[in-house]
């Protein structure tokens, strides 16, 4: 399923076939947690700003509307009208992150949803049937996901537990993959790398997983409250000992530096609510730099967001009428600020994809790690 067709150093071009559609890698998934792009983007709107994978959350949707519902609907892709892959995340980080309450034990994790307080119960088999009755194309692992820092032994005792979990998740979904109803019988797992910034918890984590032959793996953890640099290292010492023949996803990474960053040390996948949540507050990011649309110097400017962007806010937009729409609190300056966000993060793989395709991406990461995360 996938392909690796060159690399540069750690750095992979690839591709992977899914049932809706082969994902060219390295990818950045545009996250439409409940079924949408948080800025009122449509499906036909991430056909046109390159999206290849839209990401959606198990927990979320299972609280509102319902998976059995979506069900019922005709599956995830017929409910959003979006015939490209879709993943869906297990709900664990949601779980672990917004759920009050809750008590983790070996069959899974009672809590209180966050929407109205009622009890819940989720576990291996209960997060691999919400995902079958959504039909992504690729279904997360339930895991634990720690915070950092937490203590050495708890770590340890919640990476075994998250190994039992994924032998469950495996065989349920094969099950449900089996059932003569399944919304998407070629349904696929990825199992989820986990152990805090201890490498040697990481990588005896990393090598029992892959025992399970999944069709792709993630490191899973990061991002919560580590140094970038601890980030960094993690990866490098858990890709050493991932499949090279699977695609490999960072969970909820990150900058654009991190992206190019990440993918110099050997990622395939990424997924961020960055681009989205930051262009919701005005701040865009360019081929230059970050900019913050609200700023007064932009009240007169008649250029684009970034001259040298093709996205169709830019193509359209002046950064002065912009500013004004977010000064006025108008709805449309949400829309196109994250239609630009997000078009930069696809356009930003698409380059890097590019330059790997002609063997320079070496001078791609040079050119550009470091300014594309500093404020203009």
């Amino acid at each position: 399923m996938f392909q690796l067709i060159t690399q540069e150093g750690r750095a992979r071009r690839g591709s992977f076939e899914t049932p809706h559609g082969t994902v060219q890698t390295p990818v950045f998934m545009n996250v439409g947690t409940q079924g949408a792009i948080k800025g009122a983007l449509s499906a036909r709107d991430l056909k046109d700003i390159g999206c290849q994978v839209e990401l959606s959350n198990t927990y979320h949707l299972h609280v509102r509307p319902g998976d059995e519902l979506i069900k019922e609907m005709g599956g995830l892709h017929r409910f959003m009208t979006w015939d490209g892959p879709i993943l869906t995340d297990s709900g664990g980080f949601q779980i672990f992150s917004l759920a009050s309450l809750r008590k983790i034990k070996e069959e899974g994790v009672r809590f209180n949803s966050h929407v109205d307080g009622r009890h819940i119960f989720m576990g291996p088999e209960e997060s691999m049937r919400i995902q079958s009755n959504l039909g992504s194309d690729i279904a997360m692992a339930f895991d634990e996901c720690v915070k950092i820092p937490s203590p050495r032994d708890y770590v340890q005792k919640s990476c075994d537990r998250t190994v039992r979990w994924l032998e469950r998740c495996k065989k349920a979904l094969a099950e449900y993959n089996a059932e003569e109803n399944a919304v998407n019988p070629g349904q696929m797992l990825f199992g989820i790398n986990q152990g805090a910034v201890y490498h040697d918890i990481r990588i005896s984590h990393m090598k029992q997983i892959a025992e399970l032959d999944l069709p792709g793996y993630a490191i899973g953890g990061l991002a919560v409250g580590e140094t970038h640099q601890e980030m960094y290292d993690t990866i490098e010492a858990v890709e050493e000992h991932m499949p090279k023949d699977r695609p490999r996803y960072l969970m909820g990474v990150g900058t654009p530096g991190n992206i190019i960053e990440s993918v110099a040390r050997g990622v395939d996948f990424f997924d961020c609510v960055m681009p989205a949540r930051n262009g919701r507050h005005g701040h865009l990011f360019t081929w230059g730099g970050i900019i913050n649309i609200k700023n007064e110097k932009y009240a007169k400017d008649g250029q684009p967001i970034d001259p040298k962007c093709g996205c169709p806010v830019c193509r359209r937009f002046t950064r002065a009428y912009v500013r004004h729409l977010f000064k006025a609190e108008e709805m449309l300056a949400l829309r196109l600020a994250v239609t630009h966000n997000l078009y930069f993060y696809n356009e930003l793989t698409r380059r890097i994809r590019a330059s790997l395709e002609e063997g320079r991406f070496a001078a791609f990461r040079a050119e550009f790690s470091e300014i594309l995360d500093k404020r203009v």
